[in-house]
């Protein structure tokens, strides 16, 4: 699968955690990201990790686009709700195009934690 790995300022410790957590599974799929929290996730594991400019400098949209051309099947986005976002437009917009194209997404840690255990459910049928 290929999967986009997103998350805002407040929650890049809680994406770095979850992709040491799931990191064998995550080394088997094809894996996205918006530029720092990329970075950070390379820098924490040994994941390969395609890297997209910062979500502000358009890294969201740029997933968004992915998604509009079938090229992303899951979206863990891991959101900070008490913080203002300058791009939050930008969020808004992915957010919609996973809902248009059916893509699950996940937006905080909880879910996407279920999200990735069905996926090694999956893997092992």
């Amino acid at each position: 699968m290929k999967i986009a790995l997103i998350a805002h300022d407040k929650k890049k410790d809680e994406m770095v955690a979850l992709s040491k957590k799931f990191e064998k599974l995550l080394s088997k799929h094809e894996l996205f990201a918006t530029g720092t929290t990329g970075l950070q996730i390379q820098e924490a594991t040994d994941l390969s990790v395609y890297r997209f400019k910062s979500g502000p400098l358009g890294g969201d949209q740029q997933i968004g686009a992915r998604v509009s051309e079938g090229e992303v099947d899951m979206i863990i986005f891991l959101r900070d709700p008490l913080t203002a976002q300058p791009h939050e437009p930008d969020v808004t917009a992915l957010i919609r195009l996973s809902d248009v194209y059916e893509i699950p997404l996940a937006t905080n840690k909880s879910t996407a934690m279920l999200l990735f255990k069905e996926l090694e459910n999956l893997a092992e049928i």
